[in-house]
Order: structure tokens, then C-alpha cells, then sequence
């Protein structure tokens, strides 16, 4: 992942204020904003968005909602794929670098060297700059957890949202699903509305406890709002109306809830969000890189079988491998093709659990390091969990190594056919993967 060359600079001195141990706490991050003149006081009406799975799309759709309806969006989001630009979209538009670099460098003269996580002083450096910049809406996403996250200074958003929860950053949010549960609904202010996507018994319990608790009127998915696919599109319904949709333009059939949930989040936020035609533009328009994306050109597409199909999905924990294994498993129902796939994940993932979900359905995983980062799990540790999960599998140094690998097994195959190619399980993956072939 890359940024430019001046902001770069910066965030690498950032990076050295890190605490040297990480204990989720607001106190930083809010002492640095009062002395910044508290810019979250002074942002537009905010849709905060937490969950484990889905909550980037979540974010994509109600931008494109919104911005379909004519409104001005301001969104943070994380990580980012190839720039660091990507986090703060300002009023429809990425920051520029003079402007990112120079907020930036503002909360650094301004923190004067004061621990502080990474994460936080750019969060605080995004609220700055979205303070400054007029909007009718900002969508904010949680970046881990919820209740200690930075971006949980928020006093009264207009709505909060908590996609599924499941199993991931165990070390931090706690091993147990209710604990992390119980980290994602710290984002429920008192009376204020909060939409949840489909979940589980535990955590759909602990967050409507504490939904409950604190007076918030709460809407769940499959319970006050619905969404299905029907003849070939897409109907929604609530208490109050049912729509007839066209599909999201989203690959995949976890994006239908998450549609779904983007849906009432804006319908429930009231000032006029959500218009039904804003809402029919939208899922037409939306964009989500890295989430079931399709290449078709690059490096790597040159690569591949001649009539491959390539895919490209960022999900990287159990329950993100069981919706990109349904999608693919949907593909194979429409359109029969022998599915292959190309894998590189972080030392901290749940690698089995994650690839479990493809046994049965990929004929081959070819596990490859990510380059650039020191977190990777390498390639002959993913080929063992590879094995683990009941997959057939082999090494490769690199993307080419593997699309070289992936050819090979194919030619091999002749009467076959042109392969599905998935290159999954890790955000940072899918960065090396869009900087090569964007």
C-alpha cells in the first residue's frame, strides 16, 4: 500500500508515537481533539458503522444512496487498498494530498509528541478535516471493536449500524463472540436509532440488551426489515413499505443484506435520507473495490488461462470466507467453471477457518506471502493450513508464481475449461494485487 511521498513521511513519524502497549482507551484521542477545538462537535449528521463483516459495504451503499439523492458525503473508512487517500472522502471527492498532508502535519505540531496510536491521530486528522468541509451527511466506520475505537467520540450520531458479527481480533475485542459483541454495540447512544444486520443468537442478544438499555430504538434484519432476491431482483421491506429493486451492483448474495441494511439505516435516520429513486440509483451506481471485484486487465489477467474469470475479495476471517465461498458456490450453480484459488492472509488470521469453507467447492489452493508486509503468514504456513482445511494445495513465491501455477493445473485439465480464479483472504492482498493491475 502506498501514499505519497509527503504524507508518507508523516505517517511514518506517526507511526513511532504508538504506544508501546496497546490499550484501547478514548483518553488520547480526546485530548488531542479538545486541543484541536473538538472537530467532531462541529461534523454533519453522522451514520457510524460497526460489525466484523459487511460494514465497508454497509458504508459504500449508503454513500451511494445518498449521493444519488444529490447529497454531499463526507466517509471514512480503513483500511486502504493502494493510497492512504482512500480513508477520507471529502464531500464526494478523496482528500488531496496538499490538503491531507497539511492536516496531518497540523495534529502532529498540535499532539507535540504525546503517545498515541496511529489510528487515532489519523482519525483525529480526518475529523479535522471533515469539520472544515461543508456536507449534509458523514459516514464514519468503526475501525476495530467499537466502544474504545477512535472514531467512537461521536456524541449523538444520527443512526448507528452493527453488520454480523463473528470471530476476528480476538486479541484485542476479546475470544469469546459475545465479548466482541459487546465491543461493537459500545457504538448505541441513548435514543439513538440502531440498525442491525443478520446475527447470530449471542451477539443479536447482547446488542439488543444493550440497545434496550440505553432506550435506542432497535431494528434488526430479518425481525423489522427484510430482503430477498426475486426473479432476478432485489425487494425490500419494512414496516412501512415494501420496493422492488434492481439487484446491487455488488457481486454476491451477502450484499443483498447488506443493501438491506444501508436501506434502513437511511430511512431510519429521518432529514429525508433514502428516497426510494436515490435508493434504485444507488445500488445500481455503488462501487466497493476489492469486494468480489472482477479484473480484466493487468499483469496477472495477462497471466491467466485464456477465458479465466478473475476475482478479487479483501474478506480475511471465517465468516468473510463463508459468504465469498456462497457467492462462488452461486457462480458454479449459474455457470460451471473449476474454481482455483490464489490465497495470502496475515500470522494473525484464522487460516483454517477461513479456507474451511471452500472444501468441496475450489479444486486448488496456491498460497502465496504478501509482499510488503511483515505481518504475512508465509506461504508454506498458509499451505499447511491449506491442507488442514481438507484442500489440495502448493506454494508460490509470489502472484505470478502462483497465476503461473494456476495455468499450469489448467492446462493440465484441458477438458474443463476456462477456470474461476479467486485471489482472496487478505485487504492487503487485494492492495498489492489493485497496485499491479489497476
Amino acid at each position: 500500500m502506498s501514499v505519497d511521498a509527503r504524507s508518507g513521511a508523516i505517517l511514518e513519524r506517526l507511526l513511532a508515537l504508538h504506544p508501546k502497549r496497546i490499550d484501547l482507551v478514548l483518553d488520547r484521542i480526546e485530548r488531542l481533539l479538545g486541543q484541536l477545538g473538538h472537530p467532531e462537535r462541529k461534523l454533519p449528521p453522522v451514520i457510524h458503522v460497526a460489525g466484523t463483516n459487511g460494514k465497508g459495504s454497509v458504508c459504500a451503499f449508503s454513500r451511494a444512496i445518498l449521493e444519488a439523492q444529490g447529497l454531499r458525503v463526507h466517509v471514512y473508512t480503513s483500511p486502504h487498498l493502494v493510497h492512504y487517500h482512500e480513508r477520507i472522502r471529502l464531500a464526494g471527492q478523496l482528500i488531496s494530498e496538499g490538503e491531507l498532508s497539511a492536516t496531518l502535519a497540523e495534529c502532529e505540531r498540535v499532539n507535540d509528541g504525546a503517545p498515541i496510536t496511529f489510528f487515532e491521530i489519523t482519525t483525529a486528522a480526518a475529523l479535522l478535516a471533515f469539520s472544515r468541509h461543508p456536507a449534509d451527511a458523514l459516514v464514519l466506520e468503526v475501525g476495530l471493536g467499537g466502544k474504545y475505537d477512535a472514531t467512537n467520540v461521536i456524541a449523538r450520531p444520527r443512526v448507528t449500524v452493527i453488520t454480523p458479527v463473528g470471530l476476528d481480533h480476538q486479541e484485542f475485542l476479546g475470544t469469546s463472540i459475545a465479548d466482541i459483541a459487546a465491543e461493537k454495540a459500545g457504538i448505541i447512544k441513548s435514543g439513538v436509532p440502531v440498525i442491525v444486520g443478520p446475527q447470530e443468537d449471542i451477539p443479536g442478544d447482547v446488542i439488543s440488551r444493550r440497545a434496550d438499555a440505553l432506550s435506542a430504538p432497535f431494528y434488526a434484519f430479518g425481525q423489522d426489515f427484510f430482503a430477498h432476491q426475486e426473479h432476478g431482483r432485489l425487494v425490500y421491506q419494512d414496516t412501512e413499505s415494501l420496493l422492488d429493486l434492481p439487484m446491487p451492483r455488488l457481486a454476491g448474495r451477502h450484499q443483498i443484506e447488506n443493501a438491506a441494511v444501508a436501506i434502513a439505516a437511511l430511512r431510519r435516520g429521518g432529514g429525508g435520507w433514502g428516497r426510494d429513486d436515490a435508493i434504485e440509483r444507488g445500488l445500481r451506481t455503488v462501487e466497493w473495490p476489492a469486494r468480489l471485484q472482477r479484473l480484466s486487465h493487468g499483469p496477472l489477467i495477462d497471466a491467466a488461462p485464456k477465458g479465466a474469470e478473475v476475482w478479487l475479495d479483501g474478506g480475511h476471517n471465517p465468516h468473510g470466507g463463508a459468504a465469498v465461498a456462497r457467492a462462488m458456490a452461486d457462480f458454479e450453480e449459474k455457470a460451471e467453471k473449476p474454481l482455483y484459488l490464489i490465497c495470502g492472509m496475515l500470522k494473525t488470521k484464522d487460516a483454517v477457518g477461513f479456507l474451511s469453507s471452500f472444501k468441496g467447492l475450489a479444486r486448488h489452493v496456491t498460497t502465496v506471502p504478501i509482499e510488503g508486509e511483515a505481518a504475512s503468514l508465509g506461504a508454506g504456513g498458509l499451505y499447511d493450513a491449506a491442507r488442514a482445511s481438507g484442500l489440495d494445495a502448493s506454494p508460490a513465491d509470489d502472484l505470478e508464481d502462483a497465476m503461473m501455477q494456476v495455468a499450469a493445473w489448467s492446462r493440465a485439465r484441458p477438458g474443463e475449461g476456462p477456470p474461476r480464479i479467486l485471489i482472496c483472504g487478505s485487504l492487503y492482498l487485494a492492495g498489492v494485487v489493485l497496485a499491479e493491475n489497476g
